[in-house]
């Protein structure tokens, strides 16, 4: 049974937070189990220390021991420093208090339990054809040391399971390199501009279809923020309170807007450190955007593409899809993760194998730390950050400019799709 309660008016308050935990932990009966409960890393907007908080007071006094996983992908490691300002309490030695704070290593082939396949058959009927290899299916064998896992994070749009959060934080948040690269390539093959902000993905459905496979016990705590505080929270089976929670966050996390933006300028926040978690700021203007406009990422803290796939974007720049698919046998040994994350950055766009021609249907520009010839290098515009003043962008929507200032999080969407933009997404609404 799913519980859970959303704010009348603003937020909730942390007493009715608490009351849905403890909720919780009476459901399940965490009296005398291990638990662990997996959470996002400083990539996500989290009220992880009042969750913390909570989690410790409601589950942990009663169960015999109530532990915390970072759910990295393959986001970098965080460092004591960084877990400790993430639950807002010191962590040391890997403790806080009576919890242990771990983060998932994904690079380490020992982490994983390996629990078969997604046969081809079903792949391919999930993916519509567009896929049709098996996918191993792997998970961080520790939730096996305990009795009940939990699940504790946002919902929000997303560029490739349509919405984040639930089952996603089981594949790929604490599974392998292997499963991202299905799941993302199979995103940019459908496109990011027609699934994000889409209660129902034909990714979300490999997902789901291969947590099925874990067989210990699995809740979810689904969160949606908004106001500065949580707007709504849902318990229960990961499926149906994220379900629970998308309802909520599709109206709180999606703009509908008139008329199509000329420029953006998304200002992007200090808790992405690179693009690859950065270009968020372009995935969410994107269906929004007028054809021929321009994405200005400005973020003068980040000065990588990636600590983790930097090596293999340096290889293949940032390109359509077309542009890969049309010549593959040049890329079909990277990885498909990092081909999948190029064509989400750079957007829709067409290429002509015969001419080498590739004309993207927006342009997208940094204004971050990372200089003017590595962003030529990798084909993307490039402005000296130095010289844009976010106030100068502001209040001229009337102009089609539109000044983002913490991008990100918000989709933004055309009420009604301009004719001459590709793809019409989702309606208000739908």
């Amino acid at each position: 049974m799913t519980i859970g309660k959303n704010a009348a008016h603003g937020v909730l308050a942390p007493d009715e937070v608490r009351q849905i935990i403890a909720h919780a932990a009476a459901q399940i009966g965490v009296t005398g189990k291990r638990v662990l409960i997996i959470i996002p890393d400083g990539t996500r907007t989290m009220p992880m220390p009042l969750m913390f908080q909570l989690l410790q007071a409601e589950m942990g006094t009663r169960a015999a021991a109530c532990d915390y996983l970072v759910a990295l992908g393959t986001h970098p490691r965080m460092n004591e420093a960084q877990l400790s300002r993430l639950i807002g309490r010191p962590v040391v030695e890997g403790v806080c208090g009576q919890a242990h704070v771990f983060n998932h290593r994904w690079d380490l082939p020992a982490t994983f339990a390996d629990l078969g396949t997604i046969p081809a058959s079903e792949v391919e009927t999930a993916s519509g054809g567009l896929l049709s290899d098996p996918i191993r299916v792997k998970i961080n064998k520790m939730l096996f040391d305990y009795d009940q896992v939990l699940i504790c994070g946002p919902v929000y749009p997303h560029e490739v399971v349509g919405f984040s959060g639930g089952n996603k934080y089981l594949f790929p948040g604490v599974s392998t390199g292997e499963m991202i690269n299905q799941t993302h390539w199979l995103g940019a093959l459908l496109g990011s501009y027609n699934l994000i902000g889409t209660g129902c993905t034909p990714v979300r459905e490999l997902i789901d279809r291969a947590a099925e496979q874990v067989k210990v016990p699995v809740a979810c705590f689904a969160l949606v923020l908004a106001d500065g505080g949580i707007a709504g929270l849902h318990f229960g089976t990961a499926r149906e309170a994220w379900k629970a929670s998308v309802d909520l966050s599709s109206q709180k996390h999606i703009e509908w807007v008139d008329r199509p933006f000329r420029r953006v300028l998304s200002v992007l926040p200090t808790m992405y450190e690179d693009i690859w978690t950065g270009a968020k700021g372009m995935y969410k203007v994107e269906p929004a955007m007028a054809a021929g406009g321009e994405v200005v990422l400005y973020a003068p803290h980040i000065t990588e593409f990636s600590y983790t796939h930097g090596a293999f974007l340096d290889k293949i720049g940032y390109h359509c899809r077309d542009y890969f698919l049309k010549q593959w046998s040049r890329f079909a040994d990277m990885p498909k993760s990092a081909i999948a994350h190029s064509t989400h950055l750079k957007g829709q766009g067409e290429y002509d194998a015969t001419t080498g021609n590739e004309v993207p249907r927006i342009k997208v520009t940094l204004a971050t730390g990372i200089p003017e010839e590595r962003c030529g290098r990798m084909n993307l515009g490039y402005l000296d950050p130095a010289t844009i003043r976010p106030e100068d962008w502001q209040g001229r929507e009337a102009e089609g400019i539109k000044l983002i200032p913490r991008a990100g999080e918000t989709l933004y969407r055309l009420k009604v799709p301009a004719a001459n933009q590709e793809g019409s997404g989702p309606k208000p609404g739908s």
